[in-house]
């Protein structure tokens, strides 16, 4: 490395003091380079030349551009010998592999990079006893490392362990060195043992995620399904901005390559220079006035706060003195605010009052209406149970008229014998008939009862029960004269023999 470096560096100092002769170069390949492409119009192999010419200008005006970052190139090979040291030939990266894989195995220790600078054989020796017992902690492995013949004897003891049971091939040479050499040697021990470290744990991993396949919740990845929505439209639109800009790479290569190739001028980097110049000149002058306009701000805001408080300040004097003086009509309102006070109270007892006595109207209204039903449910149960007493009584006196018209009709049916016997008792028959006669015609008056009965329902409830009193006497009256003319002896005397005999067979 370090000869690459002081090679390098012998080439570069060859530029010194030979700018001028490629930049002449430059300019006269890019000159002839242009003739020649026009001048190829006709002719393709000065076409191809002129072509050639400008790319080679190109090329050389690139190196130009990066030979000028190297202003003092010795002094960097210099620097880097320095810093590195000779003898170093790891790299940065295997150096901080290492010591995150330390860290991610549990090391005890802070591996530090510039504990191996310099050869540092008890860090080394104390790693590998615990890279052995790490991989296997029942592990006999001598740890006495004092002297240079037991420091031998342990790495000998290490490598052939780690040869036996872990397959692993270590450089003794390089771990005896204790330096960026024995990283390497180390890095091999430390990546086996993290590389199972990170099987074990992704096995692990993916048995938790097998248990948890079926406790998925969609509701948790609502948040993320927008993200991912919003993230697509971002990647379409940016694709297709990018396949934009990617088609007109074509077009803008040979404008990007010409302006690079173009040489920059003095004077006209002079003049770029001198318009950015001005440019931020008249940027400063335009913020100073702002500054001047604020500070003239300040001052006026300042002056426009102050009156402010001076007007707060005078406001709240006489608000102070306002409150401090007492109204002249302050007492007539406290006597007023009193007795609205005491109407208040009045008030408030005379509206309960009022609602507690409508409270006991509307109770008293509402036993009111239930005695008047109660009432007229009583009623119309006594009219229902005098009609159907009434009824009954018809029935009891239609019954009687029947039987009575029964014995007529058997007393018809002994005419045979009445011939035989004398005309007296004939006579005496047919007037105790005729009797009989007028007396069950006179007894039909149970038709007119009953529509007296329903002529009479109709009426008022006042007067129906005096007419159900006077149709019960009249009834009572008739059934009294027909007892009394079932009772009443015949015109002819006593009845004959043979109708008593007759009256027997009944």
């Amino acid at each position: 490395m370090q000869e690459s470096v002081e090679s390098l560096v012998r080439l570069l100092e060859s530029y010194r003091g030979r700018d001028k002769v490629i930049r002449t170069v430059c300019y006269g390949s890019q000159l002839v380079g242009g003739v020649l492409t026009k001048k190829g119009e006709t002719d393709l192999s000065s076409q191809q030349l002129g072509k050639s010419l400008l790319l080679f200008s190109a090329q050389l005006s690139h190196c130009r551009t990066v030979l000028r970052l190297f202003d003092d190139l010795s002094m960097l090979a210099y620097s880097h010998s320095y810093g590195l040291g000779a003898s170093v030939s790891m790299s940065f990266r295997d150096l901080r592999n290492f010591t995150e894989m330390m860290r991610a195995l549990g090391y005890h220790r802070l591996i530090s990079m510039e504990n191996f600078r310099t050869p540092n054989f008890a860090l080394v020796s104390e790693i590998l006893i615990w890279l052995v017992k790490r991989y296997d902690p029942h592990s006999d492995i001598p740890t006495d490392v004092d002297t240079e013949s037991d420091r031998i004897f342990f790495i000998k003891a290490v490598a052939q362990f780690m040869a036996t049971k872990a397959h692993i091939k270590l450089n003794t040479k390089r771990l005896y060195q204790a330096d960026g050499y024995a990283v390497k040697e180390m890095l091999k021990i430390t990546s086996m043992i993290y590389n199972a470290m990170k099987t074990k744990e992704m096995a692990q991993e993916d048995v938790v995620e097998e248990d948890n396949k079926f406790k998925f919740d969609l509701s948790s990845r609502i948040s993320d399904l927008k993200a991912v929505r919003q993230l697509a439209s971002e990647v379409t639109s940016k694709g297709a901005s990018l396949y934009d800009l990617l088609g007109k790479e074509v077009d803008l290569r040979a404008a990007r390559m010409a302006a690079i190739a173009r040489p920059l001028e003095i004077n006209e980097t002079e003049k770029a220079l001198r318009a950015a110049i001005k440019k931020v000149q008249e940027s400063v002058e335009k913020t100073k006035e702002m500054l001047n306009n604020v500070v003239s701000d300040e001052t006026s805001l300042d002056a426009k706060i102050e009156k402010k408080k001076q007007d707060l300040e005078r406001h709240q004097k006489r608000l102070q003195t306002l409150q401090s003086v007492r109204p002249a009509y302050m007492d007539e309102y406290e006597k007023i605010e009193e007795d609205l006070q005491k109407q208040y109270e009045i008030y408030v007892e005379k509206f309960r009052n009022l609602n507690f006595l409508e409270s006991q109207l509307d109770e008293f209204y509402r036993l009111e209406q239930e005695r008047f039903e109660e009432a007229e449910n009583n009623l119309r149960i006594v009219q229902h149970k005098l009609r159907e007493k009434e009824r009954d009584l018809m029935r009891g006196s239609l019954k009687d008229e029947d039987s009575d018209l029964d014995v007529l009709e058997d007393e018809g049916s002994d005419s045979d014998l009445e011939e035989s016997r004398p005309s007296k008792p004939r006579l005496i028959r047919n007037g105790l008939m005729a009797g009989r006669g007028g007396h069950f015609i006179g007894n039909m008056q149970g038709g007119d009862s009953d529509e007296t009965e329903d002529s009479e329902i109709d009426v008022d409830d006042d007067d129906e029960e005096d007419d159900e009193g006077e149709e019960e006497e009249s009834i009572d009256d008739s059934l009294n004269g027909l007892l009394s003319r079932g009772n009443h002896p015949s015109i002819g005397g006593t009845r004959s023999p043979l109708l008593e005999e007759s009256d027997n067979d009944f």
